[in-house]
C-alpha cells in the first residue's frame, strides 16, 4: 500500500493531533500483542514514577478530561492493573499501581521502548531531545492559555 504524503497543516491543534493520531496507531499496533492501549501504558508509566497520586492530580499531569480518565481507569481497574483509596473526603480517589499493573508495565515496556528507538534513530538524538523538550513547553503553554479563557 501506496503511503499518501502529509499535507503541510497551517494550524498547530490540526498538526498535533494528526501527529498525535499518527504515533498513536504506532504504538498501538506495537503493543497490541501485550494488550495495552497507548493511553493505558502512559498511565502506568506516569504512575510507576510518581507512586501515589489522586485522580484530579493524574488528569492534570496528563492534560486529560476526567471523562475519559475515569472510562480508562476503569478498564484498566478491571484488569487488576491500579489500586486505590479513598482520599481525605468522598470525592477523591488515591491511585497507584497494582502488583498487577507492574506486572503490566514490566511486559509493555520491551515493546514500548523499541518503538522509542525507532522513532529516536528516524529523527536522530537531538532532534529527538529538541522535540521533546517543544512538545512539554507547548503543553504547558496550552494548559495555562486555557486557565486564562
Amino acid at each position: 500500500m501506496k503511503r499518501t504524503p502529509s499535507l503541510p497543516l497551517p494550524c498547530m491543534c490540526s498538526s498535533f493531533r494528526r501527529t498525535s493520531r499518527a504515533l498513536t496507531q504506532l504504538y498501538e499496533e506495537a503493543m497490541r500483542p501485550v494488550e495495552v492501549r497507548a493511553t493505558q501504558f502512559t498511565i502506568l508509566l506516569v504512575l510507576s514514577r510518581t507512586g501515589e497520586v489522586s485522580q484530579g492530580q493524574l488528569g492534570g499531569m496528563l492534560a486529560m478530561d476526567s471523562t475519559t480518565l475515569t472510562r480508562t481507569l476503569g478498564i484498566m481497574s478491571r484488569h487488576g492493573w491500579i489500586a486505590e483509596r479513598p482520599g481525605r473526603d468522598r470525592r477523591e480517589r488515591l491511585l497507584r499501581l497494582s502488583s498487577g499493573g507492574e506486572a503490566q508495565l514490566r511486559r509493555a515496556l520491551p515493546v514500548w521502548e523499541k518503538v522509542q528507538s525507532r522513532l529516536r534513530n528516524q529523527l536522530g538524538e537531538q532532534r529527538w531531545k529538541n522535540l521533546l523538550q517543544l512538545t512539554n513547553q507547548v503543553t504547558d503553554i496550552a494548559t495555562t492559555l486555557g486557565e486564562s479563557v
